[in-house]
């Protein structure tokens, strides 16, 4: 017989999946979401790294409470991807979504099994690959200014042309950058295996003091990194419109598909 308890009350554990390899192998004494040892659960040929998860605060009804805490998120965000990340240096991994929690082993084991082909064609689609992003932001003045036209009428009319003329130039600006974004990820993504354009970042969470018109990810194998590098690099000394950001390499967030309406505690 099977109980599921009430994961408001529970003082137990649930499980924290991080992602899904090939191999046997995990990072010993790798900490998990919740501090405690990342292990692994093998079914069908693969292998799930998880980590235990306290229901009080990672159960179904504190999880949707702290999935709207900023603070809590962020916490969570950067001890999931550090297991991620030190997965992705020893071979390929599928990345969990953050935040998929299950009740146990078995249920985790179930997944390994249902979802095998796609999990182990993802797989084969990483192997030897990584990601890499690139953001490109808005180089205020990099745009031939515009005239202002000349005219009478006094200061009001001329601040009024001012005006206009700024718009204009600020209009044209954002016209060449997008331009540029759209010409600089046409390269990218054709020295790329795969690239996804991501809708911008606003300011307020990119941090930059412009506007962001490119935010790019690519999947590159690992012998072109370089060459990815040097292009990323040679296109931003022909687009100087805009100011390109190159980071990586990070595990294949951007290139993983996720089930439509998976739920986040299963």
């Amino acid at each position: 017989m099977t109980t599921t308890s009430d994961p408001t009350r529970d003082t137990g554990t649930a499980v924290w999946l991080h992602g899904v390899v090939a191999g046997t192998a995990t990072p010993a004494g790798l900490p998990g979401i919740a501090g405690t040892p990342v292990r692994a659960v093998a079914a069908g040929g693969l292998v799930a790294v998880v980590s235990d998860a306290p229901l009080s605060e990672y159960g179904e009804a504190a999880l949707r409470r702290n999935l709207e805490d900023l603070a809590w998120l962020e916490r969570a965000a950067r001890a999931h991807h550090a297991v991620v990340d030190a997965l992705s240096r020893s071979g390929a991994v599928v990345p969990a979504r953050l935040a998929t929690v299950h009740r146990d082993d078995d249920r985790v084991a179930r997944v390994l099994v249902e979802r095998h082909d796609e999990l182990a064609g993802t797989l084969t689609r990483l192997d030897g690959r990584a990601e890499w992003g690139v953001k490109g932001y808005v180089v205020p003045g990099a745009t031939p200014r515009v005239e202002e036209p000349d005219g009478g009428g006094g200061a009001g009319a001329a601040y009024l042309r001012r005006r206009r003329a700024q718009l204009t130039a600020r209009e044209e600006g954002q016209r060449v950058a997008a331009d540029g974004a759209a010409t600089v990820h046409a390269a990218l993504a054709g020295y790329a295996v795969a690239a996804r354009r991501h809708a911008p970042q606003d300011r307020r969470l990119s941090g930059a003091p412009t506007a962001m018109v490119l935010n790019g990810a690519y999947l590159v194998a690992t012998d072109r990194w370089d060459g990815f590098a040097g292009l990323a690099r040679e296109l931003a000394e022909h687009h100087p419109e805009l100011r390109l950001e190159l980071t990586g390499p990070w595990p294949p967030y951007s290139f993983v598909a996720e089930p439509e309406a998976e739920p986040a505690w299963a």
